[in-house]
């Protein structure tokens, strides 16, 4: 059963002809305990496996080559997926080669990432799995892409001073207070991801969309306080934004004509609302939106899109143009409170071309699939990728 022992009995090993054989361990995760139900797995058909053991036990079964055992540890270890387990268990997966449970806890980081958010979790996230979060069009994001900013703001601090210890509402205020104090280190002139000591997160914020956070006034001004980002960052962003605006101004850019997969998924605008309830909803998330004034409305079951032009005020001003068009994909879904996923639903990427106060059903919900709390994350894109010069 065991391929360890099958290798080790067989051929010129020494082993093979010790009545006494002494076993290394040389994993560190294997305790006596682990030893002694991997060793059980082998004279019983079940093998009942505590959650706060899988990962002991998966290092045993891994080193007795248990193929079965194996299977069972990754099937367990993907049914129970929490806030408190969830890094543990990608980082276990990785060592003992169980991409299937990788990705699980990959999936449920990028739902629950936003929702889920504690002190102990921020702790344990790397680095690098930070950095797939950030940068994935999948990540759900409730509200907006400055709360994506604020997120890392408070991870970042918990990564650099992980000896703080207190409540998760009072990260924020202790985050600023500690960068608010390397700023006065630094004088002012170094951003601190240019420091010695965030040069290492670098990676994670480069993929924060800040075209949608420089758009509002409030967010661009905490960014500008906070000098966390260097100014380069910032001031071609600011451009790129401005030759948009030209753009859908004077060159008459209607909006995106096709579906550039690639520039959805590492450019769209990621945004959502949590539905705590059935009823009636409205809302629409303000941002430099090249007067496209998008209303996003849930009501008997239906989601749909308004162009909003004459109709309803808003913040700024609206585009006349005839028609205007958005790439967008919408995805709706629900969990249980340990975040794992009950149902969900997606539009797929899509254009839609909208005329003036026109409105448009995206999704037609099944009431038999609705489990509230509901959570709804869209992505969009209003104007179509720059053109090269020499394209």
């Amino acid at each position: 059963q065991s391929g360890y022992f099958s290798s080790m009995f067989s051929g010129s090993w020494k082993e093979s002809s010790m009545n006494v054989i002494e076993l290394e361990i040389p994993d560190q995760n294997i305790d006596v305990e682990a030893l002694q139900v991997a060793f059980g797995s082998l004279y019983r058909d079940d093998v009942l496996i505590n959650p706060s053991r899988v990962v002991a036990l998966l290092a045993a079964a891994c080193m007795l080559q248990l193929d079965g055992l194996i299977q069972q540890c990754g099937e367990t270890m993907k049914e129970t997926i929490t806030a408190q387990t969830v890094c543990g268990y990608y980082n276990s997966a990785g060592t003992y080669g169980l991409d299937s449970v990788k990705k699980k806890c990959l999936e449920w980081l990028l739902n629950n990432l936003m929702t889920h958010q504690s002190v102990g979790l921020f702790k344990e996230l790397s680095i690098n799995l930070m950095k797939q979060l950030i940068s994935s069009s999948n990540l759900f994001v409730l509200q907006v892409e400055m709360d994506v900013y604020t997120a890392l703001k408070k991870w970042m601090f918990l990564q650099l001073v992980p000896s703080w210890n207190g409540s998760f509402k009072q990260v924020l205020t202790e985050a600023d207070a500690w960068f608010a104090e390397r700023r006065r280190e630094f004088g002012g002139d170094v951003a601190f991801l240019e420091s010695a000591q965030g040069s290492a997160f670098v990676p994670v914020f480069a993929h924060l969309r800040l075209q949608y956070i420089i758009s509002d006034l409030a967010s661009a001004r905490i960014v500008e306080r906070d000098a966390l980002l260097p100014s380069e960052w910032l001031s071609s962003v600011y451009k790129q934004q401005w030759f948009a605006m030209l753009r859908a101004e004077q060159d008459n850019d209607i909006g995106p004509q096709e579906i550039n997969k690639e520039e959805l998924e590492g450019n769209s605008m990621r945004c959502g609302r949590k539905l705590a309830k059935d009823g009636d909803y409205c809302w629409r998330w303000t941002g430099f939106n090249f007067g496209l004034d998008l209303l996003v409305t849930y009501t008997n079951r239906y989601i749909i899109f308004k162009r909003n032009t004459l109709n309803q005020p808003c913040s700024g001003s609206v585009s006349l143009q005839p028609r205007r068009s958005i790439a967008f994909r919408l995805r709706l879904a629900s969990f249980d409170c340990s975040g794992k996923m009950i149902c969900s639903r997606t539009t797929g990427y899509q254009i839609l071309t909208l005329e003036k106060d026109q409105e448009q059903i995206v999704m037609n919900l099944d009431s038999r699939l609705l489990t509230f709390p509901l959570y709804i994350c869209c992505n969009f894109l209003y104007t179509s990728p720059e053109k090269r010069a020499d394209s």
